[in-house]
């Protein structure tokens, strides 16, 4: 159903079922798909394209112009996976350069004024508080989750599993299954988050020597992770965790203040 008000460009695919509310407006040369249902004053972009089965709410804005001084209106893209919930006047905006993207994947939740800028990568299953801003060319891997009001520099990577505290912000990468706070502080793994994803105490133990070696050994990285390669049993968890830690251009987040104890007690 489509409401007389919404205006809809002619170059638009929109599929049979999909709900279109009062005054939307779905710009040219976008898709829309099977079981989506847009509100009241939300806006769908040009180039955009929309999965299945999202929820896009009031007022909110997917596959408008990049924030940035660059852009001449050219051709760039958003495309957005499946069973997405977009809150009210949350942003995702797509590319900032002819033929870039930016990509959302399947049943992320992006809460309140939640922002996703230019050319960002977001996986599946993640959520986006409310107020929680992601600069340009973010990428954010399956699961973590961004707490209200955080802040996150341009190219920073966050892991899988990982956790931003509420009002934290960060310009290196975040680590995977690790709880970040404060600026770029790693304080903690996240395990509430890993056993809520099946996660046994194998996993975990395997984790926590890892995560004590690189965050809490005093050893500068690159001598950590030597270390690790050396002592740990590698598990396909904690090859992640060094391959991204090894990965990191901006840096990662180090482990200063930590809060938490990662003892080898039972899980």
């Amino acid at each position: 159903m489509i409401h007389p008000s919404a205006q809809i460009s002619p170059t638009a695919t929109i599929a049979p079922d999909v709900e279109i509310g009062t005054n939307v407006v779905v710009g040219d040369h976008s898709c829309v798909g099977a079981g989506t249902r847009i509100m009241a004053n939300a806006v769908v972009g040009p180039w955009t394209t929309i999965g299945e089965n999202n929820t896009i709410h009031y007022g909110a804005i997917v596959g408008h112009d990049p924030q940035d001084f660059g852009y001449r209106g050219e051709e760039s893209w958003t495309i957005v996976g499946n069973g997405n919930i977009i809150r009210e006047y949350a942003t995702i905006h797509r590319g900032n350069r002819p033929g870039t993207k930016t990509v959302v994947g399947d049943n992320n939740f992006f809460m309140v004024q939640s922002h996703v800028a230019h050319n960002c990568e977001v996986g599946n299953n993640i959520i986006l508080a409310g107020g929680a801003l992601l600069a340009g060319h973010v990428i954010v891997e399956d699961r973590a989750i961004i707490s209200g009001n955080c802040v996150v520099h341009q190219f920073i990577r966050i892991g899988k599993f990982a956790m931003m505290r509420g009002l934290s912000r960060t310009s290196r990468d975040v680590p995977p299954f690790c709880i970040m706070d404060d600026t770029h502080t790693v304080k903690a793994l996240n395990l509430v988050g890993l056993r809520r994803n099946g996660f046994d105490q194998a996993r975990i133990r395997a984790l926590k020597n890892a995560f004590k070696l690189l965050f809490l050994s005093g050893l500068n990285m690159q001598n950590a992770l030597a270390e690790a390669e050396r002592t740990l049993t590698v598990t396909d968890d904690v090859r992640y965790l060094l391959d991204f830690v090894k990965g990191a251009k901006r840096g990662v987040c180090f482990g200063r203040g930590l809060i938490v104890d990662v003892s080898d007690e039972k899980e």
